[in-house]
This record gives C-alpha cells, structure tokens and sequence, in this order.
C-alpha cells in the first residue's frame, strides 16, 4: 500500500503533464519500479525465511555442551586461525586436562542485500591503516562483546553502527553461523542480517577505524574465478589459505584470511551448495598450555 506521502508525491506529477503521451510514459516507469521493488521484497523475504531453518552445527564450546574429559581431550577445540575455518572442522587442544579452553567472545555483521543487477552483495569494511592490528586489511563490521550486549546480534549491530553508520533498525537479524576463531584465538560468530531498503543506508565511516566501505557479490565466494590460494603448514601439517581479488570504482581490494573463511560459509548456506575450490581445512591441534600469548600462524 502506498504511503500518504508518495500518494501526494504522485498525484502531484500527474497533474503536471501537458500530453497523454507523457502520462502514460510516467505511469509505465512508476509500474515498473512498483513490480520491481515488490519482486525485490519477495526474493529477500524468501531468502530470510530460508535462513531463519538454519541451525548450525554444535561445537564442544557451547553452553549446554556435556563432553567427558576424555572426549574434550582427543576433540575439542574445533577453531579457526588467521585461515579461516570454522571450529566446527578444525580440532585443538585444551588448556588443561580439567579445564575446558573458553575464547573470549566476538561478532561480525554479514549484511546482504540486493544490487541493481539482482546479485545478493554483502557489506564490507577496509580498516583504517593507522590501526595497531590488521591495518588496511578488509574486514566485516564487527568487534568484540561488551557487557550490556544481550546477544551476537546485539554485539555485530552495535559495531557495525559505530563503526560504519549503519542504523540496526535497518537490518533483519535471521541466522548465526557457526563460530569461527580469530589468529588470536578470539571467538568470532557471524551474524546474517538483511538490508531490505538499501537506499536508506548512508555509509558514515569511523575514519579512526574504517577507510572504506563497499560491496560485493556474495556468490564470488563460491567461485574459482579471482581466486588464489596458498599452501601453509603449522605443527606438521598442511592447509590452504583463499584470497579473493575484488576491484570496485577503480580500487583494488585482497578479501583473505578469516574474513574470506566466513564468507565461503556464508555463501554455502545461502546458495546451499558447496565452493567450487578445494577447501582443505587444517587437523592441527593447539599445545596442551593456551595462554594470551598463543596464537594461530
């Protein structure tokens, strides 16, 4: 249904045309922008019902988790380094034998919306290149939890608002995927959100932490093409690190690491089939000791 306003906007264009001809181009052109927009707001509610069934997996770190200590010590730990992985297929060791490793907790935003050309785009961040950690690498908004947090959404809303502008009134939170761990063994979930009205969103970066904001195509993920991976090895064993090539208004940006890790998940969730790249995920596990000092290289 029409607001009273764009009712107002409409019937004042219509009374100023001079030919029929005109009138009819007008009516033609605001018929075509109504089932455009209605066939927009179709495929994005379709999309967040179909991510709303979406459960991922169990990891030995959730809350309401039993693990026998024997178990704990031969399986638990499923995290994620620098490589991206989720914890989900990546085994580690525990601090101690009676103690179970807890990551401190963290949230990303994937936003998703639809392009001009239909495609589904997600937002992302180039950080600042003045930052201590992870300078002009290309993120996703998102940081760590702070107490008044009530949930991940809370915590990857709340970032991506002071981070880059974006009002969390704007956003339909429908799915987590599963955790991911940061180099710095850092719990990371990745929070589905969808931005059904694009065009109220005006990014206004923190220039103390954001250089740039821009979009791209979720489905590129999935893809072989502007793709590359290197080899790496830690305790003995080998894995592979994705790097993506993205240009956008004559500039270049390098999607790597955990960043690129989440969205090859996200990208099989929401087009619910697999890369068309080998992924080769890690079996390394961590030392028996994790202190603030151990990291994932």
């Amino acid at each position: 249904m029409l607001s009273s306003l764009r009712k107002l906007s409409i019937l004042s264009s219509i009374s100023s045309f001079k030919s029929p001809n005109s009138l009819r181009k007008f009516i033609i052109t605001m018929d075509s922008s109504t089932t455009s927009s209605s066939k927009t707001s179709h495929r994005l509610f379709a999309l967040s019902q179909q991510l709303r069934l979406y459960k991922p997996p169990p990891t030995p770190f959730d809350e309401d988790s039993d693990f026998e200590e024997q178990k704990l010590e031969e399986s638990v730990g499923k995290v994620v380094s620098q490589v991206g992985f989720q914890e989900s297929v990546t085994p580690v060791g525990v601090v101690q034998q009676t103690e179970r490793f807890r990551p401190k907790r963290a949230a990303v935003l994937i936003c998703l919306f639809e392009g001009d050309d239909g495609e589904l785009r997600v937002v992302l961040t180039k950080r600042s290149s003045k930052l201590s950690t992870h300078s002009g690498e290309v993120a996703l908004p998102g940081g760590k939890a702070e107490e008044g947090d009530a949930s991940d959404a809370d915590t990857a809303t709340r970032e991506a608002k002071e981070e880059i502008g974006l009002d969390p009134s704007l956003v339909n939170v429908v799915t987590c995927l599963e955790p991911f761990l940061s180099k710095h063994l850092l719990r990371v979930i990745p929070v589905i959100g969808i931005l059904s009205n694009k065009s109220e969103f005006i990014p206004t970066p923190n220039v103390s932490e954001v250089e740039a904001v821009f979009y791209v195509p979720l489905e590129m993920f999935l893809k072989d093409e502007n793709r590359r991976s290197e080899e790496r090895e830690w305790m003995g064993e080998k894995y592979l690190i994705h790097l993506f090539d993205y240009e956008m208004d004559n500039k270049k940006y390098l999607i790597w690491g955990l960043t690129a890790g989440i969205l090859i998940r996200a990208a099989s969730v929401v087009y619910q089939r697999p890369p068309a790249f080998l992924e080769q995920n890690p079996k390394f596990k961590l030392p028996k000791v994790v202190d603030k000092n151990t990291t994932m290289s």
